[in-house]
């Protein structure tokens, strides 16, 4: 007899579960990341939650992906990329924005939520674990988050530079990372999008 498909189910439920908490923890730190940008003046903090809005988007768009066909899949992850591409752009030219305009970025605010956004990444990237091997749309949301703990390191660090220098430099020069690696994190899920496509799989093939 064939399978019934149980195990199939079960693994999909499993899945649009955890990108479902992956969707709201990550929404729900973009908003406290931006105000908490708007309040310390902070690039670094304004990149890390606009990548966090990126990482939302890009659960969101797993999750429709989820049971779709793997065309349907590899479209769902080149969007995903094309979201992050955009993304990375708008923060590199913010950062030269408040280069040119100048910012007296507040290093405690930076720690802080540096410090529960890093918390949050570590645990959503944990529950994402078992998939990061998985389907391309799967290991999109994965990189995703890997970005998000780099990130989320590199304003901590920033902030306690920002603490006992009083400049303003750290934060600049931290964004502009975050800017560039979202940037290249973007362009690694267009990579895999393309080489699965170029791969089908037999049922696309018609076999």
């Amino acid at each position: 007899m064939s399978d019934c498909g149980c195990h199939l189910e079960a693994q999909t439920a499993a899945e649009r579960r955890t990108l479902r908490v992956a969707l709201v923890l990550n929404a729900t730190m973009a908003v406290l990341g931006a105000l908490a940008a708007w309040w310390a003046h902070s690039s670094g903090l304004l990149a890390d939650a606009l990548d966090m809005l990126s990482d939302a988007t890009a659960y969101a768009i797993g999750l429709a992906a989820l049971g779709r066909s793997g065309m349907f899949k590899r479209r769902a992850a080149g969007l995903s990329g094309a979201v992050l591409g955009a993304l990375g752009l708008g923060v590199l030219v913010e950062v030269g924005r408040r280069y040119v305009d100048g910012a007296e970025p507040v290093g405690g605010w930076m720690i802080a939520t540096a410090c529960l956004s890093l918390a949050v990444n570590l645990y959503v990237l944990r529950s994402l674990a078992a998939f990061r091997t998985g389907e391309v749309h799967l290991r999109a949301s994965w990189i995703f988050t890997r970005a998000d703990v780099v990130a989320n390191v590199g304003v901590l660090l920033a902030g306690v530079l920002v603490t006992l220098t009083g400049s303003a430099t750290p934060d600049l020069v931290i964004g502009a990372v975050i800017g560039l690696y979202i940037l290249k994190e973007a362009i690694e899920i267009l990579r895999q999008a393309t080489s699965t496509a170029a791969a089908p799989t037999p049922g696309e093939n018609g076999g």
